[in-house]
Order: structure tokens, then sequence, then C-alpha cells
């Protein structure tokens, strides 16, 4: 047998995986024994082997999937910046976790005051945006925003109101409106729909600060609802009052409602 060829048990010690770990990366491929004898069946590696499986071994302490490894070996960096990315986001997401949390130790479950009022029917410019669940609400809610308010424009400040499904699946499709002024119409070549939103009888309540805060007030209107006997029919209106470019985080204001008696105009 080739000389330079290692065992399996010793290449383990060299390269500092284990033998379980050796035979399922050569399971999916990852790393491929030089040699398998056709007897025992037992595996050899190559010292030249070692550089690869070290860097599997350092990839994974990084958290980076196996995928990406194969990619990283294949001699792609596409990969190495994609795991960065994915990471920025996922501390991010993190961040607003703690903050949520922190806000919880302060200030205790949430009772904001909640109160029926009555809305109007609104003529208002409608589109929609496709989520891949409830940690791509921020992206998707901001690109149907911005949709609107590029294609459209308003005499005063934009009443924007966006809805969302009361149950946040894997996946799922977020409205955003924009309440046009009487004669306006959104050109149909842009995609943007022309319709009305219903009014009628809501259960009403304001949260104020950061968006990604807005579920902790969002339990207290559902609770409110729940304890009341209304059905949690949805979707949920979050009505945005201040302008995130001009208003610090902890002062943008946000009315959230939930219908009770709904129109049909």
């Amino acid at each position: 047998m080739d000389a330079d060829l290692l065992p399996i048990g010793q290449f383990a010690r060299l390269s500092r995986l284990s033998v379980k770990q050796l035979r399922h990366y050569a399971d999916l491929g990852l790393l491929t024994p030089a040699h398998v004898d056709p007897d025992t069946g037992y595996r050899y590696y190559r010292r030249a082997q070692a550089r690869d499986a070290l860097t599997i071994g350092l990839l994974r302490t990084l958290d980076l999937p196996l995928a990406a490894i194969a990619d990283v070996l294949a001699g792609s960096t596409d990969a190495l910046d994609q795991a960065r990315r994915h990471l920025e986001t996922e501390l991010d997401r993190r961040r607003r976790t703690l903050a949520s949390l922190t806000r919880l130790v302060h200030d205790g479950l949430p009772h904001t005051p909640v109160h029926l009022r009555t809305e109007p029917t609104r003529h208002v410019a409608l589109t929609r945006e496709h989520t891949e669940g409830p940690a791509d609400i921020p992206r998707a809610t901001t690109t149907a925003v911005n949709r609107l308010l590029t294609t459209l424009t308003t005499p005063g400040p934009p009443e924007l109101i966006a809805l969302f499904p009361i149950d946040l699946d894997d996946a799922f499709t977020i409205t955003a409106t924009l309440t046009l002024p009487p004669g306006a119409r959104p050109d149909p070549a842009t995609g943007i729909l022309d319709t009305h939103l219903p009014g009628g009888t809501f259960a009403a309540t304001t949260h104020i600060g950061p968006y990604d805060q807005i579920p902790l007030t969002t339990h207290a209107l559902l609770a409110w609802c729940a304890e009341r006997g209304h059905p949690l029919t949805g979707p949920i209106r979050e009505v945005y009052l201040t302008d995130p470019a001009t208003t610090p985080p902890d002062q943008l204001t946000t009315h959230l409602m939930l219908p009770i008696e709904q129109e049909h105009p």
C-alpha cells in the first residue's frame, strides 16, 4: 500500500476531527477517502488531505453550513461572504430581540390601553409584498411602503397603513396602502391597485417606540380582544403616524387596529 496513505484513526488525530466526523463528511462527498480497502472497507487518507480536513473543522467552528464549506473547498469565496451577511442579519435580529426583552424586564408584560374606534372606508392605493417569514417583515414592509411613496404623491403627509395576517406562518403576504386624495388614481402600469380599505369598528391601541417592538403592543391588543370574546379575524392594521427618517426610533408612533365589525364598501 502507498506509504503516503494514513489509516482513518491516524488521519483523524492529524486533522483534529473524529472518525465519526470523517465518515460523515465522506458520506456527504465533502472529504472522500483516498483509498477504501475492498475487503475490509477500511478508509485511508493522504497527508495532503489534512489541509482540507482542518479547513472543514475551522469553518464548522464558525458555524458555516456544510454546503457552504463544500463551496469554499471548491475555491469559491462567495460562500464566506454570504455566511458573513447571514450572520450580520442574525445579529441584528438578536439585538432587536434583546431590546424587546429589556423593555419587558423594565416595564413588564404590556398592558397598553385599548379602546373601540370607528374608521371610515378609505380610497387607497394598494400593493403587496411576499415575506419569507416573520424575520422578513421589516424588509417586506419597507419595500411595499417605498413602492407606494416613490410612485404616488399626496398633498399632505402620507397616510400609510400596513395590514398583517393574524397568524405569521413561515411565508405570508403583507399589504401596504396609501390613502388617496379625491380624484387621484394610481397608474395601472405600476401594478399598484386602486381600491377601497373597508371601515368599521376596530379595537385600537397606540404603540410608541421602534417598529421591531410592535409585537409587544400587538400582544396587548390581541389579549384585550380575546378576553372580551371578539374573534381574531384580522388583518391587523398598522397606521404609521410618524416618519422614521425624521423621528427617533423610541418616538415613532403607530396605531394598531383589529377589526371588530367591518364594513363592506
